[in-house]
C-alpha cells in the first residue's frame, strides 16, 4: 500500500549564520528591522514538505506518493526523485512557473528565518486526489491554500484516512477553516508553536481539538512530543541525537514517522518513537534528504535508543 503526499516541492538554498540571531537583532527597534547576517557557509538542497516527507518514508521501504505542482526548473529534481526510486506519478509540472524556493537563514541555536517563494505551489489545487486502490492514507501538509482545502475535502469523499499537517502554511487560515479541516481528518500534527496558535485561533484546548479526530500530535523538540488520543495523553520521549547539524526538515521526518506507524498498523507508543527517532537522524545531517540507512539499521538504533523492537 502507499501514503498519498499532499505538499510543497522546492529548492531549499540553506545558509548557516555563524553567530546569534538575538545578538543582532534589538528587541525595542523591531519596528525598524534593518539587519545583514553573513552566512559564509551556503548549499542548495532538494526540499519541501512532500518531498522531505516521500523521502523519508522512502527510506523505510514504504512507497510514497507525491501529489504536487512544480515549475519548470524541477527536472534535477524529477532526476533525483528516479534515483531515489519514487514516484513522480501524481506531480504536475507548470511551465509558467517556478518551482517552490526556500531560502532558511539558521543561527547556531538553531534558530531558522526562512523566505519562502511558493511559485507552482500555489496552483497546488489543480491536482486532485486520485481514487487509487493502492492510497491507504494521506497528508495535506503545507501546500498552497485552496489546494490544501480541497484536498482534505478529497479526502474525507473517498474515505481515504489522512494527517492534517498546517505547518508553515498556518497562517493563511482562521479559526472557522482551522476547526473545518480538522473536522476533515482523522489526525493533526503541529509543534509546539504551532499548537498554540492553533489554540489561539480557534478558542479550543489542546483537549478539546483532540476531541475532533483520532489522535492529535504534539512535537516539542528535544522534550519529545505528546499524542492526545483516546482521551489520554501519551508522553513520548525525544532521540538523542549523535550530533546538532541541521534541523532543517526535522519535522517533516517526523510526519513520515506517524504515516509508517498508521501504514503498518503499529499503536501510538511505536508510531510516536519511530517518528521521533527518524527526526533525531535527520538531524545529524546537513540538508533535508542526505541522511541514508537501511530498514535493518533502523530497527537495530531503534532497539538501541528505546530498549525495545517494532
Amino acid at each position: 500500500m502507499s501514503a498519498l503526499i499532499c505538499g510543497s516541492m522546492a529548492y531549499d538554498t540553506i545558509m548557516v549564520f555563524h553567530d546569534k540571531f538575538k545578538n543582532h537583532i534589538l528587541p525595542e527597534k523591531l519596528h525598524i528591522l534593518n539587519v545583514s547576517f553573513l552566512v559564509p557557509a551556503l548549499r542548495r538542497e532538494y526540499g519541501g514538505c512532500a518531498g522531505n516527507i516521500a523521502y523519508n518514508l522512502k527510506l523505510l521501504n514504504e512507497e510514497p506518493l507525491i501529489m504536487a505542482t512544480v515549475g519548470h526548473d524541477f527536472e534535477p529534481y524529477a532526476h533525483w526523485l528516479s534515483q531515489c526510486g519514487i514516484s513522480s506519478r501524481y506531480i504536475k509540472v507548470l511551465d509558467d512557473h517556478y518551482t517552490g524556493q526556500a531560502y532558511i537563514t539558521t543561527d547556531v541555536e538553531d534558530n531558522q528565518i526562512t523566505a519562502f517563494h511558493p511559485g507552482a505551489m500555489n496552483f497546488s489545487h489543480l491536482n486532485s486526489v486520485p481514487l487509487a486502490s493502492e492510497i491507504s492514507v494521506g497528508i495535506v501538509s503545507p501546500d498552497g491554500k485552496q489546494g490544501m482545502l480541497e484536498h482534505a475535502e478529497q479526502f474525507a469523499e473517498l474515505g481515504i484516512p489522512f494527517i492534517f499537517d498546517p505547518g508553515q502554511g498556518m497562517p493563511m487560515f482562521d479559526g472557522d477553516e482551522l476547526l473545518k479541516l480538522m473536522d476533515l481528518a482523522n489526525y493533526a500534527t503541529f509543534n509546539d508553536y504551532e499548537s498554540e496558535l492553533m489554540q489561539q485561533r480557534t478558542g479550543l484546548s489542546l483537549e478539546q481539538l483532540a476531541e475532533r479526530v483520532d489522535a492529535l500530535i504534539v512535537t516539542l523538540g528535544g522534550q519529545g512530543s505528546k499524542i492526545y488520543t483516546r482521551g489520554e495523553c501519551i508522553d513520548i520521549p525525544s532521540a538523542q541525537p549523535k550530533q546538532l547539524a541541521d534541523p532543517t526538515g526535522c519535522g517533516d521526518a517526523f510526519r513520515a514517522g506517524l504515516l509508517y506507524g498508521l501504514m503498518n498498523d503499529y499503536d501510538w507508543d511505536v508510531t510516536g518513537r519511530i517518528a521521533s527517532l527518524l527526526g533525531a537522524i535527520k538531524i545529524e545531517h546537513n540538508g533535508t534528504q542526505n541522511h541514508t540507512f537501511t530498514l535493518a539499521e533502523f530497527k537495530a538504533r531503534y532497539e538501541q535508543t528505546f530498549g525495545s523492537t517494532f
